[in-house]
């Protein structure tokens, strides 16, 4: 791991460097790799996926893991959307002149080496290293134990596309071995060769890492999304909306978990939304006044409002008005996305104002949590903090900056 961190950091300098041309080229390079690596990458997923079932592994988790031709060929176009962004290094952020005639220029500059420890889903291994080189740092990947062939797979792929187009292949690394504690060497920063941490998983995760990891975390906690369906939604878009919000992908962390329904057009709105939900073969955990609307709903107690399905499960409360849903959303929320469908544009900026979470939308499916949606060309997750990154993390997020200063020979008194 040590040895790992020093080439990472070889690697770095270099592309800190690297032109953007040479940056896109071999980006370009590494998503042809993949496309041509697919029957290795199928053949490795599913070693990985037969294991999963053998080890009762949820159906969702499965789902996560699972990888075929057309989720290869969208990993690799990933790759290519990445590659033809701006190079987010060498921005002018800001530039200012002082009375005493210094110039001063605040600078996009990369990170420098980037740890990103995930879980089930093997496509991280293509996002983050995309999107960490086009940033000009390198990374270190480590993925769950359960995805360890796949990643292995399309990591020696996106490494040789890289070689191909002259960077190093240590730009993207992925660490070989399932021994956890290759986790806790990452999080004390490998020597100092690691300085940040992006951890993709579940909740279990993301508490280690951010308990233990001594260098900055991007945290991407749970997403326990709400759609919020106002007195003055219009039926047929609510419907719309939250059916594609929670069963679109449920194992996504944009998956909508809970729906909250003012209870001023509860007595219009709310049958009709739990009936379309269970039709689409859902299972719907609710108060008594959502019980009462149709016998398929069933109790939900106080964990429901708390949880994270990623599962076809939703749990469903009546709230007085915006003040009730905002008051539900302030106690349970954790600050991923959330959603309001209304007409009323006041409601809607009030709501977009007061909750605190990093993706907030009106009449929009929670589902665009996502960072090629946002034009990104990926992500590496959704950042849920409050420092540097927030919402989903890209190539900007991935760089920081430092101040430029242009003198004419001025000494301070």
């Amino acid at each position: 791991m040590a040895d790992m961190g020093r080439r990472a950091s070889a690697a770095a300098r270099v592309l800190a460097l690297a032109p953007a041309a040479t940056k896109a080229a071999a980006l370009e390079r590494a998503a042809d790799a993949i496309l041509a690596a697919t029957p290795l990458i199928l053949a490795a997923n599913a070693e990985d996926v037969a294991e999963a079932r053998a080890n009762g592994q949820a159906a969702s988790f499965v789902e996560r893991l699972e990888l075929n031709e057309a989720r290869v060929a969208g990993m690799a176009e990933a790759v290519r959307l990445v590659a033809g962004l701006p190079d987010p290094v060498g921005r002018v952020l800001a530039s200012f002149e002082r009375p005493n005639g210094l110039r001063i220029e605040r600078v996009a500059t990369p990170l420098g080496v980037v740890g990103v420890i995930f879980e089930s889903r093997p496509n991280v291994t293509a996002d983050g290293a995309a999107l960490c080189v086009m940033a000009g740092n390198a990374v270190i990947l480590r993925s769950g134990s359960d995805g360890l062939r796949s990643a292995t797979a399309i990591a020696a792929a996106f490494a040789k596309g890289l070689s191909d187009a002259g960077l190093p292949a240590d730009s993207a690394q992925l660490v070989p071995v399932r021994d956890r504690a290759a986790v806790g060497l990452m999080l004390t920063g490998l020597e100092g060769a690691i300085d940040v941490i992006v951890p993709r998983g579940g909740k279990s995760l993301v508490a280690r890492v951010q308990e233990e990891a001594r260098v900055p975390v991007f945290a991407h906690l749970e997403g326990l999304c709400h759609v919020f369906v106002h007195a003055a939604a219009d039926l047929g878009m609510a419907r719309d909306i939250v059916l594609n919000a929670k069963m679109r992908r449920t194992s996504v962390c944009g998956s909508a978990e809970t729906l909250l329904v003012d209870k001023a057009c509860a007595a219009t709105h709310l049958s009709p939304l739990i009936g379309a939900l269970a039709e689409a073969g859902c299972e719907i955990r609710g108060d008594a006044a959502s019980q009462a609307v149709d016998p398929r709903v069933k109790p939900a107690d106080e964990e429901d409002w708390r949880t994270e399905y990623l599962d076809a499960i939703i749990a469903v409360r009546v709230v007085d008005g915006l003040d009730g849903a905002l008051a539900h959303i302030g106690t349970y929320s954790s600050h991923h996305t959330d959603a309001i469908v209304t007409a009323d544009e006041a409601a809607a900026a009030r709501f977009l104002r007061e909750v605190d979470s990093a993706i907030v939308l009106h009449n929009a499916s929670t589902q665009f949590a996502d960072g090629g949606e946002f034009g990104f060309g990926a992500e590496i997750g959704i950042a849920t903090g409050r420092m540097h990154a927030r919402g989903p993390v890209g190539v900007e997020q991935l760089t920081s900056f430092n101040y430029r200063v242009h003198g004419s020979g001025q000494t301070r008194p």
